[in-house]
């Protein structure tokens, strides 16, 4: 047989014709006969697809060999093969790995039918097959019905230009992939009894065949992980306990059903419960629930507008709570009227409720106001315990309340701030008053990370989740001794939590480093030691090639230190010179810390840029003055933080090209990107997702315009601060602007509507600058559906490949030229 002997594929021009290179057959894996004895081919059936398809997750793995009834077969060197025919399936396999974008032709000669798949995904040809492909680790599988002779086959790749070249590769390493960090499983929803003794977790993950439809599976585990019960078509997160933990309840297809742990049988207890949510034990024999009822509209021709919550869709859906009698089915309502009414919290011992509604009141920003109520059930004669401006959560203690707000809760009770300052009630704090509202205790005054939720103990301790700086942590605050616990649970960012309470408090949660992907964990509080239940990495990041991190912190004008991290990617060789890319936020969180994301960080290293993250000034998680200072500033601050932090990660790291710096944010990161472009010349090309551009349209038409600048804005409007809502508006200065732009936007975006991208692209079109806008049909605020991820991940890509790096075929391809 014909041997090659190229180890990279090479491409010679025969005049101004490129002609196809052979591939090096040694680095080409052969597996065959796959059906042993069998002349019969897939194609000879009716279900050709499924058993190639069904085979195919077994011939990707990286192994030298596979069972196959029973029989062992082994992958081998193409060139080692020499008979004429061989009977049954046949595969080929090799991997390749591409410098930048490639576009041109696979040639499978002397291969009459065969089904080929490009990273796992079907692509169709056999004999010529168009592969265009990023930057990156790829495999092309050929699974082969049918071949003449093996001693014709030849398989070789014609690049589309002289730059269009693939490298083979036996490597064992790959780099991350798009694919890799979309589709690998995650544990999206869990549960934990009260015991701790069993806990349900829900597992989704995705692959080619579903597409944008995810495969989820929802199980029942002991405490020593033994699966004991799959539920179908259910979250874990919609399950309650029993204080017993012996029982479950839980709503489907609008009935509601107890499910007995020992017998795992399940009763039905009400039906025609259409709208019902947060279903729960309230004592062994009674259930309760909020259940919602949709609005009516006026009618066909017009809405009369009922107040500025109008503008959500859900505004006029009323929520109620009910009773539920389990023995007899009786519903029983708790509250009534033209106000929705949310459960915070209830005591079963005292027979009271917590829950909340909404006032429509506009006197003060954020233009909100919160009623927090007391039900008691004897006489269902209902309490008003206060009013809030500013108001997150709820939960009995004891004889008081734990409640979780802003500085400015009880009269600005938990304001920690030099005087004058305006206080971010972002930045959540945590509060104990007792059951009458009165005698507000402020216990995070003084306990820098942002309070966002938390769970109340038996014994009046919380365990709370806290942004601390740019992580996501888990506290325990012990009241006894009124201080603040850091829980050891080894991951930098805490997705989902569960707590139990009978025995020992224990925790169990979900999360991720910045360098390593999603666990699912237990920790007993008391001895702060966690212990690892199921770990992504071995299933789903084998000899993933995974961005080198180092801190980059840096003290801005006002001495104030300014966190950041930088990815640097995997093979860097710092005698050359890499592209760069600053990402930011903004607005009043930090970026976390996690693994991957809608904005995935170690994907960008893996394609070749250096990533720079920091954290400027008015994110919360860093104490109440740093938070602060985002109210009536819209960028000031936030843009001086990012130009200097740039200029010092330039100077701290050489190998960093500081003529080929990109930058990029989203919403308020959006807003930051157009207002850098008419402040600096510093990147080379900038990309705003979802951005605002005018302040005013966005206060005044966002679905929670008004509500974020009554923080970002507060008492500030456009008829008394009429600069700030211009002058920091990126649109009234676009005729500074010279950095090239690309503007993404949802088509169907509420929080930020697309008309702020529009405005911005009219300006700089009608100024003549280089502008790009594209809009996602169907897509919100954030870019969910996995078709649209891909592309989403791809553009922005191709756009700084297109301006950073001189290569602009990815961008060509998926727009033209």
């Amino acid at each position: 047989m014909k041997l090659h002997t190229a180890v990279t594929l090479l491409f010679t021009a025969v005049s101004t014709q490129l002609s196809a290179s052979p591939l090096d057959e040694s680095k080409i894996q052969f597996l065959g006969p796959i059906a042993i004895n069998s002349t019969i081919k897939p194609a000879d059936t009716a279900h050709r697809d499924a058993i190639i398809d069904n085979l195919l997750p077994t011939l990707q793995k990286n192994t030298n060999q596979i069972m196959l009834f029973n029989q062992q077969s082994k992958w081998q060197p193409l060139n080692k093969i020499s008979k004429l025919t061989i009977p049954g399936l046949q595969a080929l396999k090799f991997n390749f790995t591409t410098e930048r974008f490639v576009s041109g032709k696979l040639k499978l000669e002397g291969i009459e039918k065969a089904k080929v798949f490009l990273n796992g995904e079907a692509v169709s040809g056999i004999s010529e097959i168009q592969l265009n492909v990023a930057k990156g680790d790829h495999q092309v599988l050929v699974v082969a019905e049918q071949v003449n002779d093996w001693n014709k086959v030849d398989i070789s790749f014609e690049g589309k230009a002289d730059h269009d070249s693939i490298t083979l590769t036996d490597k064992q390493t790959k780099a991350l992939s798009a694919k890799q960090l979309f589709d690998a499983p995650t544990v999206s929803a869990i549960s934990l009894s009260p015991n701790g003794e069993y806990y349900i977790t829900t597992m989704r993950r995705y692959n080619d065949e579903k597409g944008n439809s995810a495969i989820t599976e929802t199980t029942l585990y002991n405490e020593d992980g033994e699966a004991l019960y799959h539920f179908d078509g259910m979250n874990a997160a919609n399950f309650a306990w029993r204080d017993d933990s012996e029982k479950l309840t839980y709503l489907s297809d609008n009935k509601a059903y107890i499910f007995d742990l020992k017998t795992t049988k399940r009763t039905q207890v009400a039906s025609q419960l259409n709208g019902a949510n947060s279903i729960t034990f309230f004592d062994e024999n009674t259930l309760i629930f909020e259940w919602t009822n949709s609005g009516k509209e006026e009618g066909k021709l017009t809405k009369h507008y009922q107040g500025l919550e109008d503008r959500w869709s859900y505004a006029r859906t009323q929520s109620q709570i009910f009773l539920l009698d389990i023995t007899s089915g009786l519903l029983n309502p708790v509250t009534v009227g033209t106000q929705s009414h949310q459960l915070a919290d209830f005591d079963v011992k005292a027979n009271t409720i917590l829950a909340t509604r909404h006032q429509q009141d506009y006197a003060q920003p954020p233009h909100m106001l919160t009623e927090l109520i007391e039900i008691d059930l004897s006489n269902y004669q209902q309490k008003v315990i206060g009013q809030y401006r500013t108001f997150n959560n709820a939960q009995y203690t004891k004889e008081g309340i734990y409640v979780t707000a802003g500085p400015d809760f009880a009269n600005g009770a938990g304001r920690n701030l030099p005087e004058g300052m305006l206080a971010n009630n972002y930045d959540g704090q945590l509060y104990l008053m007792d059951r009458s509202g009165q005698n507000v205790k402020a216990l995070s005054k003084n306990f820098d990370p942002a309070i966002s939720n938390f769970t109340v103990l038996n014994n009046g301790d919380v365990v709370l989740k806290a942004t601390d700086e740019d992580r996501q942590q888990l506290f325990l605050f012990d009241e006894s001794k009124n201080k603040f616990k850091r829980i050891n649970t080894g991951l930098d960012v805490v997705e989902k939590y569960a707590v139990s309470d009978e025995r020992h408090a224990q925790v169990l949660f979900t999360g991720t480093t910045v360098s390593t992907p999603q666990q699912l964990k237990t920790i007993h509080v008391s001895d702060n030691r966690s212990k690892t239940l199921w770990d992504s990495k071995g299933i789903a990041y084998q000899g993933a090639e995974i961005a080198n991190l180092e801190e980059f912190n840096f003290t801005n004008k006002e001495g104030v230190e300014i966190k950041g991290r930088v990815y640097l990617p995997h093979d860097l060789d710092k005698s050359k010179k890499y592209p760069a890319l600053v990402y930011y936020y903004g607005g009043t969180s930090p970026v976390t810390r996690g693994f991957s994301g809608r904005y995935p960080f170690n994907l960008w290293a893996a394609k070749g840029y250096v990533v720079y993250v920091l954290q400027p000034t008015g994110a919360t998680g860093f104490g109440q003055k740093f938070s602060a200072e985002h109210v009536n500033a819209w960028g000031e601050h936030t843009a001086n933080d990012i130009i200097m932090g740039t200029k010092e990660f330039v100077k701290a790291y050489p190998f960093v090209d500081d003529k080929r710096l990109g930058n990029l944010g989203a919403s308020y990161g959006g807003f930051m990107t157009m207002l850098l472009t008419t402040k600096t010349n510093l990147f080379s090309a900038s990309i705003s997702h979802a951005g605002i551009s005018n302040i005013t349209s966005y206060w005044g038409q966002g679905w929670w315009g008004y509500l974020y600048s009554g923080e970002a804005s507060k008492g500030s409007f456009p008829w008394n601060n009429p600069t700030l809502y211009s002058q920091h508006s990126p649109v009234f200065n676009a005729n500074k602007v010279t950095t090239p732009l690309l503007l993404i936007h949802g088509d169907a975006d509420t929080n930020v509507p697309p008309g702020e991208s529009h405005n911005m692209y009219t300006a700089l079109k009608i100024l003549g600058q280089d502008v790009e806008l594209v809009e996602y049909k169907g897509a919100d605020h954030q870019i969910f559906a996995r078709d649209k991820r891909f592309h989403w991940w791809d553009t922005m890509l191709a756009y700084f490949d297109k301006h950073l790096k001189n290569e602009p075929q990815w961008w060509q391809h998926l727009y033209g030229k």
